[in-house]
């Protein structure tokens, strides 16, 4: 039982919206889930406000059927009970069956060290990525963003984030160069334990371009300095040589442990069709290097996929249209800050049926992958400043409320998920429920229930713009599971 917390935004969405937003003003909106110490929360008179009650049936040890259960509320001080109410559930006989969407939150294990004040690598830092991972993983993420190198993401021309490395880079007298897995090793080790089946590999070039290299930090005359970075061109002999002794070097400690299915590389986050050349340099440098590793990007122009230069694209929920047309297999989508119109998000000031709608469509569409880039995002944009998520949700006016992050930063280094975190949740197991009574029954048999509730068909920008729809679509499915 958690109480739902309300936290500021002054940016809750652009300027341009379409017809379903809860508000488009600046205010307070509800989103943290507190834990409740003792059991105890404190309100005020006029109160206006919700508590959030999960249940794992395994946990309570509930038995198939249907139970009752009782949620009293008393005065701490006197003792008194205030109000009581009787809530009715009942729990279907078997289980969902495994998640086979590739699903991956990007984890800023920076932001971990930076909003807690802790050292990278520390057990501290540790145990919060643990915590972070688990968190992810309870809640549908079975990918997971590993830093090889500190990520080139949101970072301004020039400036940089908190090292995050994983991989040790030492440039013995002569100019070879010696790797250290250790790190990596006990990352590996860490998400697997919590439940991570796979691992994207992250970017080798800059974002938005893939002009330079990322912050690579290099064990040098005795000194750890910074080789590598905003200042390298990325084509530049500097990079190619360490590029080719590294990524076979790479490639090798992930076949030795298992990985050959399970690494994905990234390339660089969101090109331009302005940045294709530039694109397809980088491409072509890393795909020999690299052998059948698969490799995976942000990116929506169709013209990277028509011209090869990327297998698996992930691609903008509103710039789908070209890729599904096409037939291109194994699509992954996403969205962002800028899918702001008609397509589901998960913004502070939108509903909640918006956000769990994309259940729905990435079973309709065979989605392979879903991908976002904010679980846990703390800075402002660019990372020009480093800040605290409960009094800043905007990153400074840098991104709409609900785009950088879904989880808080709580105390022991344990993660407070949020409200839209739980609602994307459900949006997942809607998938697998659809799958499992797929495999009881037919695909067209899901589909024409899907089709017969929503009175419609259901795309990426067009669906049942209620609630009504999403619950009782999940109970007929529920239904027809128990009979089947």
């Amino acid at each position: 039982m958690r109480q739902v917390g309300h936290v500021p935004s002054l940016f809750p969405c652009y300027r341009t919206t379409d017809d379903d937003y809860l508000s488009t003003a600046p205010g307070l909106f509800p989103d943290p889930l507190m834990p409740l110490p003792d059991k105890t929360f404190f309100v005020n008179s006029d109160y206006y406000g919700s508590l959030w009650l999960t249940v794992n049936p395994q946990n309570e040890s509930l038995p198939t059927g249907e139970s009752s259960l009782c949620l009293r509320l008393f005065d701490v001080a006197s003792g008194e009970m205030l109000g009581s109410l009787h809530l009715e559930i009942e729990i279907l006989p078997g289980a969902l069956p495994p998640q086979t969407l590739l699903h991956t939150e990007w984890l800023h294990t920076d932001c971990l060290a930076d909003v807690y004040g802790i050292e990278v690598f520390s057990d501290a830092w540790w145990q919060a990525v643990r915590h972070f991972v688990r968190c992810a993983v309870n809640n549908g993420v079975n990918m997971i963003l590993t830093p090889i190198f500190t990520p080139p993401l949101d970072t301004a021309i020039g400036g940089e984030r908190t090292t995050v490395q994983l991989v040790g880079v030492t440039q013995k007298v002569n100019g070879d160069y010696q790797f250290d897995f250790s790190a990596l090793q006990r990352w590996v080790e860490l998400c697997r334990e919590e439940g991570i089946t796979t691992f994207e590999i992250s970017h080798l070039f800059t974002q938005w371009g893939a002009h330079h290299a990322p912050k690579i930090m290099v064990h040098k005359g005795g000194q750890v300095v910074r080789e590598f970075g905003w200042e390298t061109d990325a084509y530049g002999q500097k990079y190619r040589d360490f590029l080719h002794a590294f990524l076979p070097v790479l490639c090798d400690w992930l076949r030795g442990k298992g990985l050959e299915k399970h690494a994905w590389f990234h390339v660089s986050d969101e090109p331009k069709i302005s940045d294709i050349d530039v694109y397809r340099r980088a491409s072509d440098l890393i795909r020999p290097l690299i052998g059948d590793f698969p490799v995976l990007d942000a990116l929506s122009d169709y013209e990277f996929y028509q011209q090869g230069l990327v297998k698996n694209p992930v691609t903008a929920s509103d710039r789908l249209e070209p890729f599904l047309s096409n037939q291109v297999p194994g699509l992954w989508t996403y969205y962002c800050c800028v899918q702001k119109l008609n397509v589901a998000n998960r913004f502070f000031a939108q509903p909640s049926y918006r956000n769990r709608i994309l259940g729905v469509q990435l079973y309709l569409y065979r989605i392979t992958g879903f991908l976002h880039w904010g679980f846990n995002f703390y800075n402002s944009g660019h990372s020009l400043e480093k800040l605290d998520p409960f009094a800043v949700t905007d990153g400074r006016g840098a991104f709409p409320s609900g785009d950088l992050f879904v989880v808080y930063p709580g105390k022991d280094y344990q993660p407070v998920e949020s409200l839209r975190l739980m609602v994307l949740r459900e949006a997942f197991q809607d998938i697998r429920a659809l799958q499992l009574l797929e495999s009881l029954t037919s695909r067209e048999h899901v589909e024409q229930l899907i089709a017969r509730l929503a009175g419609m068909s259901i795309t990426f920008t067009s669906y049942p713009r209620e609630a009504e729809f999403l619950l009782e679509l999940r109970r007929q499915v529920n239904e027809q599971l128990t009979r089947t």
